[in-house]
């Protein structure tokens, strides 16, 4: 009798472990349907560090960029002394280093992307002045 009960609460106790197994692998798989579906968007937002652009302008203490070059020197200086203040031989850490450098990447990176964009573009007179219709 009791091995009967003692299978009985095994059976069940796997059964429910299952459900939960498979209902928790369907909201993982639905979860990363979802962010590879909104990968788009998000490229705009994140670089492949997993900085957003706001975030690398806080860690280097600048503003956005907006297509000059002015602005990416004063990622440079920042980068510059940041990463050396942070340098783990001067008892820095490595860990602050790498966020200095992946924040001054993620800054380039949207640098480079709002260049490609003004290239693309044609100047503001050409627009007024094109004819009607095009």
């Amino acid at each position: 009798m009791a091995h009967r009960i003692i299978s009985t609460i095994a059976l069940t106790g796997a059964r429910v472990f299952g459900r939960a197994f498979a209902e928790a692998y369907k909201q993982a798989s639905a979860s990363q349907k979802y962010a590879a579906a909104n990968s788009a968007t998000g490229a705009n937002t994140l670089s492949s560090s997993g900085l957003t652009l706001d975030e690398a302008c806080r860690i280097l203490n600048v503003s956005p960029p907006k297509g000059g070059q002015g602005n990416l020197e004063r990622v440079h200086e920042q980068f510059k002394r940041l990463f050396d203040m942070n340098d783990p031989k001067r008892g820095g850490s490595f860990y602050l280093q790498s966020k200095v450098l992946r924040a001054r990447e993620r800054l380039e990176l949207e640098a480079q992307k709002l260049n490609r964009q003004q290239q693309q573009a044609p100047p503001p007179d050409q627009q007024a002045n094109a004819p009607p219709g095009s």
